[in-house]
């Protein structure tokens, strides 16, 4: 117990030291979701900080570019940080995704030569697992990989490649013996984007914002080292990954204190704001009761969420149990945004103009870009499937 109060206490000062002011805001949508690479002086300066002490990957091993903390040392550095609202220094599939699979699956050739480079924000992924005749049937992809002697040649598309026009990797499932059953034909190969046989094509979304691509591979190449697991046993791998991705999405590997709209306003707060109180309450009671509702099942998911982190002492929170934290936290965050929009009123439908303020065209577009998030990472109804076959052990 010492050791931790002390890890706390040097933790704080180094953060209060280290962190830039600009840092102790909210990131926006377009940084958290594989935007462009930031030129602001301050969040390269906190990168490199952060990078340094291997805090961009706390619980990566020292060899890989991270800190090696354990599960409790990375939860005081997670409330440290939240403590000043400073943001995380860098995000994306490479560490919520990619990274974490590599740890489970890569070779150390792998591991060496991605994961250290993922940490200090130097390489970017994207994911190559949809196809337009493939979504939540993805074992029926049909991207082709051909073993060509000394590499692979892909050819196919892949659609809601989240970042793909920003990213420098891309991990993929392709078919590689169209001949079995569809599950066992697959693998995992990763590919480099800076080639020729690789184009991305952006897809406007709802919210006004690009992070999702078509991704066109025309004889591109991946190096035989780049596959990762077995030839054929991509669907395994892939799988583990898609855990890594749901547990991101629910916020359940940061024990409950980040997740995807950690940047959403407290609703009373709002309504204070914008609707103003009577005797300290909102004035319609239907509200102020949804509100209240809202708040308790947001704090019971993030005591489940801190429940479940400490109730494994390694702190690999994965499994199929991601499913029902993902299934969840879609639907609790989808109405706490739409709570927002009865609070705001037209001042939730912001989109540019003097008479909305920044923050309340963000706010806008995060209510937008939520509708898909009971379909990112599987969709909710994939997400039951899983719960009735995987955990209850229901019959097919």
């Amino acid at each position: 117990m010492v050791k931790l109060d002390q890890f706390r206490m040097e933790t704080r000062e180094w953060l209060d030291a280290n962190c830039p002011l600009s840092m102790r805001t909210p990131a926006k949508e377009e940084e958290m979701y594989g935007g462009p690479r930031t030129t602001d002086k301050d969040a390269l300066l906190w990168l490199d900080r952060m990078a340094a002490k291997g805090w961009t990957a706390p619980q990566w091993p020292t060899e890989y570019g991270g800190a090696g903390l354990s599960k409790t040392e990375y939860l005081i550095l997670q409330e440290e940080m939240l403590a000043i609202k400073a943001r995380l220094p860098a995000q994306g599939m490479g560490f919520s995704m990619i990274g974490p699979t590599l740890l489970d699956y890569g070779t150390e050739q792998q591991k060496l030569t991605h994961l250290p480079k993922i940490a200090s924000g130097e390489i970017r992924w994207c994911q190559g697992y949809s196809e337009p005749g493939a979504g939540s049937d993805l074992a029926s992809l049909q991207t082709r990989c051909e073993d060509k002697g000394d590499y692979f040649q892909i050819n196919g598309q892949k659609t809601w490649t989240s970042g793909a026009q920003h990213a420098d990797w891309i991990f993929t499932l392709v078919r590689t013996d169209p001949k079995v059953p569809k599950h066992d034909g697959i693998s995992f190969v990763l590919i480099d984007m800076d080639q020729a046989g690789v184009t991305t094509r952006p897809i406007g979304l709802l919210s006004g914002n690009s992070p999702f691509c078509e991704t066109f591979f025309d004889n591109a190449r991946a190096e035989k080292y780049n596959l990762v697991g077995q030839l054929n046993r991509g669907w395994t791998v892939g799988k583990r990954l898609l855990q890594h991705e749901r547990s991101s999405i629910a916020g359940l590997n940061s024990g409950g204190m980040r997740g995807r709209y950690e940047n959403m306003r407290d609703l009373a707060t709002l309504a204070k704001e914008y609707i103003g109180l009577i005797q300290g309450k909102i004035s319609d009671p239907t509200l102020r009761q949804s509100i209240i509702e809202n708040n308790m099942d947001q704090q019971a998911f993030n005591i489940t969420q801190r429940r479940a982190m400490a109730e494994n002492e390694s702190g690999d929170t994965q499994g199929h149990a991601t499913s029902m934290f993902k299934y969840y936290g879609a639907g609790v965050n989808q109405q706490q945004l739409e709570l927002q929009l009865k609070v705001m009123g037209t001042q939730s439908l912001g989109w540019e103009g003097p008479e909305f303020s920044e923050e309340e065209a963000d706010l806008t577009r995060s209510w937008l870009r939520s509708k898909a998030s009971s379909i990112a990472g599987g969709s909710s109804e994939v997400q039951l499937n899983i719960v009735a076959k995987r955990v209850l052990g229901l019959p097919d």
